[in-house]
């Protein structure tokens, strides 16, 4: 009986450290595209800190009254407040390190259509490689954001 506890105990810790192998080893896996996707998504509905008469307005609202050269409630810049929450979020979210899978990215806003094109912020951090997942433009109103991830 006491030799059966001790064989179940010896495979308990065996499968437990070889779980924490399969689960520590995966951390530097290449960017999936889906994951830029999500991230310029989710960075569109994010609140920023500009307020207007009716109240806190989303990346996407803001890139609109940036466009239109209008100010916050509070008198900042429109597009100096998008261009902040931006670099505050690419920072945060892609982290570049020298084991990362992430060796840098690129976050451009331009606004106007066609041959009007005019780009505003262009957000650029570590290094620009051949290698990257992304290249996602997202339109809405009179601008586009986009977004590459380098591996």
């Amino acid at each position: 009986m006491v030799g059966f506890i001790l064989i179940v105990v010896i495979v308990s810790v065996i499968i437990l450290v070889f779980l924490g192998f399969i689960l520590t080893s995966h951390k530097n896996e290449a960017v999936q595209s889906y994951e830029v996707q999500g991230f310029l998504q989710s960075v569109l509905q994010y609140t920023s800190g500009c307020e207007d008469y009716l109240g806190f307005l989303s990346i996407s609202d803001l890139m609109s009254e940036c466009d239109k050269g209008k100010n916050c409630l509070n008198g900042e810049d429109s597009c100096v407040v998008l261009e902040d929450t931006l670099k505050d979020l690419a920072e945060k979210s892609w982290i570049i390190k020298e084991n990362s899978p992430v060796k840098g990215y690129e976050l451009k806003v331009t606004f106007g259509t066609g041959a009007e094109k005019i780009e505003k912020i262009n957000l650029k951090q570590g290094s620009e490689t051949g290698n990257y997942k992304g290249d996602f433009a997202k339109t809405g109103g009179n601008y586009e954001i986009s977004f590459k991830v380098y591996e």
